[in-house]
């Protein structure tokens, strides 16, 4: 052996040694104070530098009297702002947790609204675009 393999082989071990010495344990903490929401919905955007997902409940209004239009409250019940690496995480992790829901129950179905004509175009999530 060379000297040149055996400092290699020496870099090599020491790298070894400090990634064993080297261990995180993380703590998942729940204040007091922590609140729960459900969602049926969210609404949001991004800018250059965050994502943000606000999460929603709806509430249908009365119905006037003189036949207008039905009125349904939309309530913004919190608001997450993400990095977009956190952004790409959250993404990674839905989908997996996403697979791992289907493959134990099956697939998750979109229930339709009502019936649609050929010539009405698919709404997309690109309401989502654009702060709110």
């Amino acid at each position: 052996m060379d000297k040149e393999t055996i400092k290699d082989n020496a870099i090599n071990d020491n790298k070894d040694e400090m990634k064993k010495k080297k261990s995180v344990r993380v703590e998942l903490y729940k204040p007091d104070d922590f609140k729960q929401v459900y969602s049926i919905g969210a609404v949001g955007g991004h800018s250059p530098y965050d994502f943000r997902i606000g999460f929603y409940n709806d509430m249908p209004m009365a119905v006037n009297k003189s036949g207008g239009e039905q009125v349904i409250q939309r309530r913004l019940e919190t608001e997450v702002i993400l990095s977009p690496l956190a952004a790409v995480e959250l993404v990674r992790w839905l989908n997996q947790h996403i697979q791992n829901y289907e493959a134990a129950f099956g697939p998750i179905v979109r229930p339709q609204v009502g019936v649609k004509k050929k010539s009405d175009t698919v709404q997309d999530s690109t309401e989502i675009q654009g702060y709110m």
